[in-house]
């Protein structure tokens, strides 16, 4: 019995062992094998394994020694994410289904790729492409390529050490595809990055330049350059910057000046940044009009104007309009001109100056008013009161005329604005020269012709009476200078009585006179033309009756009549 027993239990403790399994068997899947584990991506293990019967997913674990990461898939082959670049892991699978999963499956060592070069990547000109990364951890070299962005064209690759390349004769202002990836030791090549890089556009070519004189500013066009966006036109002096900026192919500078050299170039821009400055072309603008003009009327009758020279000018041109509107101008090389003038006029004078570019802007427009022209003396008489009367024609606007008589016995004036004008206190018996001139607020004009004056034939001097018996008076007198024919007159109440001397003498005698009278005597100088002149003193004599033949002639004193 005792041995029966001992013989039963180590059975009993079989079939009990035996039961666990079949029941563990029936409560999980079967534990699948991986068939290959490998990266592609630099943060991605992909696994391969063999279908397991009943399971519903998989689960996948990697662990590197530090970190373990698990990702539940469906079915074969599955991706475990999140890996660190270059890296070792060990990677197990468990199957999954309704009872339960499974043990882990034998591991299988797979190690991650290199990480993607982060590129940076600029167009330095117009034909390439630079391309640029930071060092990739466990890399030992480098692919990049490159190929125009439509597709069209061929494949460019390179391979390189350096962590830069540039790609040269490259179309201007393309858009390009770069790829790049790194190498590891074992020539596994890692992760890769695109990215999209168009080159800069050539400088534009073509350029036309139209420059408006009297706007001051310039239109230019050109040639469009391929894959531009921008076009940006500068004028560049010693003294200013100017530029405008256009998507066409057509741009105006407003606001250049005068008498400014410009260097003018023009860019084209993209996002890949701008071209080459084309090649600098040179634009004059028109000279600045002349400075410190200055006008003189030396002598009179010629007109000079003159002025400062001018940067960028090669001729001048002056224009001269009267008031009448006549209007001349002269064309030099030089800075002064020459023009008649007309005595009495108003000129309005404006210069200009010349170049390639055209005329200069207006500067100043002066006017200048001339000598006044010269009287023209018509008449010079003498009244009865012994004065100076000259008439003359005018031709001038607002003008004060003075008349001058200068003899050997001094110089005597008058003036006036109008056409005459009186001399008066002028000495009798002399020679005069008679000119006028006329003085305006533009000057003094030049003397008129000279006219001779010579004032009368003067009075006597001394005129005495002497008795010629009893009915006759001498009358006696001394002769002025100058003084060539006298009258003499004696005015009583019993009549007047005249006598004209011989010529050369300088005594009358009158017969036939009543006595007893009292006479007003007048000795009178007769001009050349025969008139009296009375304007000299007379003198108040009484004749008495003595009834002798000497009787008395009685002074009695003289009126002074003018």
């Amino acid at each position: 019995m005792a041995g029966g027993r001992e013989t039963c239990l180590p059975l009993i403790g079989f079939i009990l062992i035996c039961l666990k399994m079949v029941a563990s068997a029936k409560s999980a899947p079967e534990i699948p094998t991986i068939d290959q584990a490998y990266s592609k991506l630099s943060n991605s293990i992909t696994v391969e394994w063999a279908t397991v019967p009943g399971a519903t997913s998989y689960l996948l674990t990697a662990e590197d020694g530090d970190t373990v990461i698990e990702t539940t898939v469906a079915n074969s082959p599955g991706t475990v994410t999140g890996l660190k670049a270059a890296t070792w892991y060990e990677i197990t699978i468990r199957s999954i289904s309704a009872a339960g999963r499974s043990q882990a499956s034998p591991p299988k060592q797979a190690k991650t790729v290199l990480a993607a070069p982060i590129l940076e990547v600029s167009s330095p000109s117009s034909d390439s492409i630079l391309v640029q990364w930071e060092a990739v951890y466990m890399a030992i070299a480098f692919s990049v390529s490159i190929m125009r962005a439509n597709g069209l064209g061929s494949i460019w690759k390179e391979n390189t050490t350096n962590t830069s390349l540039t790609f040269t004769s490259l179309e201007a202002g393309t858009l390009y595809t770069i790829k790049a990836y790194a190498w590891n030791a074992n020539r596994i090549p890692g992760d890769d990055s695109t990215c999209n890089q168009r080159t800069s556009p050539r400088a534009p070519a073509n350029i036309q330049v139209s420059f408006d004189s009297g706007a001051l500013k310039a239109s230019f066009s050109w040639a469009r350059a391929e894959g531009a966006f921008n076009y940006t036109v500068m004028a560049l002096s010693d003294s200013s910057e100017l530029t405008c900026s256009t998507t066409f192919s057509s741009c105006t500078i407003s606001s250049l000046q005068c008498g400014t050299e410009y260097l003018i170039s023009v860019l084209a821009s993209n996002d890949a940044g701008s071209s080459k400055s084309s090649s600098a072309m040179t634009l004059k603008t028109v000279a600045c009009a002349p400075g410190r003009v200055t006008i003189q009327e030396d002598p009179p009758g010629h007109l000079s104007v003159a002025w400062s020279s001018v940067d960028l000018g090669d001729y001048y041109v002056v224009f001269v309009k009267s008031d009448d509107g006549l209007e001349v101008h002269c064309n030099t090389s030089l800075t002064q001109c020459n023009f008649l003038s007309e005595c009495g006029f108003t000129y309005f004078i404006s210069v200009f100056v010349y170049n390639k570019a055209g005329q200069s802007p207006l500067g100043d427009i002066f006017n200048y008013t001339t000598a006044p022209c010269s009287p023209e003396i018509k008449n010079v008489s003498r009244d009865a009161f012994s004065m100076i009367n000259v008439h003359w024609r005018s031709t001038n606007d607002d003008a004060t005329y003075t008349v001058t008589a200068q003899g050997e016995k001094g110089l005597y004036q008058c003036s006036s604005t109008g056409e005459s004008c009186t001399m008066r206190g002028l000495p009798c018996g002399s020679v005069f020269s008679v000119t006028a001139v006329a003085e305006t607020q533009a000057g003094r004009s030049l003397p008129s012709y000279s006219v001779p004056l010579e004032t009368g034939a003067c009075c006597p001097l001394g005129v005495k009476l002497y008795r010629l018996g009893p009915n006759g008076i001498r009358i006696y007198w001394q002769a002025s200078r100058g003084s060539a024919n006298y009258s003499t007159d004696l005015y009583g109440s019993k009549g007047i009585f005249t006598c004209t001397p011989s010529a050369g003498l300088s005594f009358c005698d009158v017969t036939e006179i009543p006595c007893g009278d009292v006479y007003t005597v007048m000795v009178s100088p007769v001009a050349k033309t025969g008139l009296k002149l009375t304007f000299c003193p007379k003198k108040i004599y009484s004749v008495t009756c003595s009834g002798s033949t000497l009787g008395m002639v009685i002074y009695r004193g003289k009126r002074n009549e003018e």
